[in-house]
């Protein structure tokens, strides 16, 4: 980390008065904005390629392996080639998959899951000691290796581990509010400390964004409030893939709790109410069905105790004595900016890219998922293209001078600005604003429909309208600001869903 010395006229920005000591920027090489996977393992590439990564987020260090256990990770093991997962990749997202994205990255998962296994991931094993592969629904072969229900928690306390031992910098309750660009190049960003709730600006030559996904649009902002694709949006960024709304087959009915599809390897069977066994497609059609995890083999279950507890604790209903309603919903998100094989933020169809800025994982498009990811595959995903941003972004640092100084300091007085009205008198309660927000969401479900689309943008444009305001005055560990801005960023990403 170096600090840049702002003259007189940055100064006055950030309202000190002329006569004080000039006031020092932070400034970094490469900012990483995510705790997940993603973020992670970028901050790992940057610092094994010779940068000091500054990873922040609003969640608390940790917060990372709290996310919904999808699936494993997708991992041709026992293929002599990656070509039946690429094709089966391909398949399942259909027309608009961008066969190369899927064909780099796949080729990429036997050797990333080989590295996480050297940095000392426990993986689930067969009665031969090899991982143990599930079978599910859009793989022509056994595939989705990984922990079970641990796969997330376990993958980000390896990661966790590997940025500690190289030093990484990282601070949490650090939420993000916007990201400076200047004349297509990325300069910082600005963000709320979250614990004092002073806005501050952080200058930096490279940006990786490697947020959560913006699922929270569908259920609640704390289920992924989808920062890194916010502020870019915010900023001018084109987005792609927002057309695109996945949903995950193994949700229990009356909740946000989604099962690992890895149950349907392992024993777990969905059907229909006339006890019939289907595939996740009737599941996804609409159509009433159950998951039956009672007929798990017994040495699979000790893998999924965590799936046990969470659906005893949300519903009282026993796995191993009863079956699961089941309700589709939206849990993982696809959209978000595009990038080319570097992770580079690009545009006017790859040709052109914004200098500095980087996107990964959940924040990134790179066209690999097309309209729906195969399972296993957006883990893959978040890991190869965080791994290739990091690289990048750390070269790019390198040879890079810092310049914007006044951008950032410009930039942070427009987030106190929005800060600052959010404590006003106008504007709707958070909680009110939540609740509309996702029920002019529920129109939206990837259909493309013109009349949802059109009643989705009325409902959106309602609510910008009326802004959002906070009750507390506190600016100190004000959770309820956090959701609110949250919530501001999430209706950026809604208009954008409607527009596109």
């Amino acid at each position: 980390m170096s600090s840049i010395v702002l003259g007189s006229k940055a100064s006055r920005s950030w309202r000190v008065p002329a006569s004080t000591t000039p006031v020092t920027m932070e400034s970094w090489g490469v900012i990483v904005l995510g705790r997940g996977p993603a973020a992670l393992r970028a901050a790992i590439s940057a610092a094994d390629a010779g940068a000091s990564p500054l990873i922040i987020d609003g969640g608390s260090i940790a917060s990372g392996s709290g996310a919904a256990p999808l699936s494993g990770i997708a991992a041709s093991l026992n293929e002599t080639t990656p070509s039946l997962h690429i094709e089966d990749t391909i398949s399942a997202g259909g027309d608009t998959t961008d066969k190369a994205s899927a064909a780099r990255i796949c080729d990429k998962a036997v050797r990333t899951l080989a590295e996480l296994e050297r940095w000392g991931l426990v993986l689930r094993r067969d009665d031969s000691e090899l991982p143990h592969l599930s079978h599910v629904d859009g793989h022509t072969v056994a595939r989705l290796a990984g922990c079970g229900d641990s796969t997330m928690r376990n993958i980000t306390r390896v990661l966790e581990e590997q940025a500690i031992k190289r030093g990484i910098t990282r601070r949490s309750d650090m939420l993000p509010i916007s990201l400076v660009m200047d004349n297509g190049q990325a300069r910082g960003v600005v963000a709320l400390d979250i614990e004092s709730g002073e806005v501050i600006g952080l200058q930096s030559k490279a940006v990786i964004l490697a947020t959560d996904g913006y699922q929270g649009l569908w259920s609640n902002s704390a289920n992924g409030p989808g920062t890194g694709v916010a502020i870019s949006a915010g900023s001018g960024i084109s987005l792609s893939g927002m057309g695109h709304v996945p949903m995950h087959a193994l949700t229990v009915s009356g909740t946000d709790l989604s099962i690992p599809m890895e149950v349907l390897g392992s024993g777990g069977r969905i059907r229909k109410e006339t006890g019939e066994d289907v595939d996740t497609e009737t599941a996804l059609s609409g159509e009433k069905c159950i998951l039956d995890l009672r007929t798990m083999e017994s040495e699979s279950s000790e893998w999924f105790t965590q799936t046990s507890h969470r659906v005893r604790d949300r519903t009282g209903l026993d796995i191993s004595s009863q079956v699961l309603p089941l309700s589709p919903s939206i849990s993982a998100t696809i959209g978000g900016v595009p990038v080319d094989e570097n992770g580079r933020a690009v545009f006017d169809g790859g040709k052109m890219w914004h200098t500095g800025l980087y996107a990964a994982g959940r924040s990134c498009h790179t066209g690999m998922h097309g309209a729906n990811p195969l399972p296993g595959n957006i883990l893959l995903e978040d890991l190869v293209t965080g791994e290739s941003a990091g690289a990048h972004a750390a070269a790019w640092a390198a040879s890079a001078s810092y310049g914007g100084q006044d951008s950032v300091s410009s930039a942070k007085e427009d987030a106190i600005g929005k800060v600052d009205s959010m404590f006003g008198s106008d504007g709707s309660p958070v909680g009110q604003v939540s609740r509309a927000l996702s029920s002019v969401m529920s129109n939206v479900d990837g259909s493309g429909e013109e009349s949802s689309l059109a009643m989705a943008m009325a409902g959106i444009n309602e609510i910008r309208n009326s802004g959002i305001r906070v009750t507390d005055p506190s600016r100190s560990m004000n959770t309820e600001l956090v959701t609110a801005l949250h919530l501001d960023g999430l209706l950026t990403i809604a208009k954008t869903i409607a527009d596109s």
